[in-house]
């Protein structure tokens, strides 16, 4: 099955149980994949970021953190730190 076809049937999946998931391809799947690996490694998160990026074939571990969301919550954690 190709990519397409199974997104295509993915959408159909949605729409018959009427989900409430903004974004539901193959792409998310494997973006929440990923991500879900990140949480759950602990101290060891540097080493699964490093074999995510290999896993999607990203040309370095940035990429990836950025495909994760993961820059960006390092960004919002820094606003945090300000005290008002």
């Amino acid at each position: 099955m190709t990519t397409q076809r199974l997104n295509v049937r993915l959408k159909e999946i949605k729409k018959r149980y009427n989900l409430k998931i903004e974004n539901f391809s193959c792409h998310s799947l494997r973006k929440t994949f990923g991500r879900k690996v990140f949480e759950s490694s602990g101290e060891n998160a540097q080493m699964a970021l490093v074999k995510l990026s290999e896993l999607f074939n990203h040309s370095n571990v940035a990429i990836t953190k950025i495909h994760l969301g993961i820059r960006q919550d390092e960004l919002m954690e820094a606003y945090d730190l300000l005290d008002f």
